[in-house]
């Protein structure tokens, strides 16, 4: 059976990067959301 995470640098950045979120509303107010709530990374390292 094959593992169910399979680590890659480019789709993660393609899926939960800074841009992939800019792009679509819902990721905008996500990124308000943590703005407004303080926290130090916007998204995920």
């Amino acid at each position: 059976m094959l593992p169910t995470y399979r680590p890659n640098v480019r789709r993660r950045k393609k899926t939960l990067g800074f841009r992939a979120k800019m792009k679509t509303a819902g990721g905008r107010k996500t990124l308000a959301r943590r703005r407004a709530k303080g926290r130090w990374h916007l998204i995920p390292e």
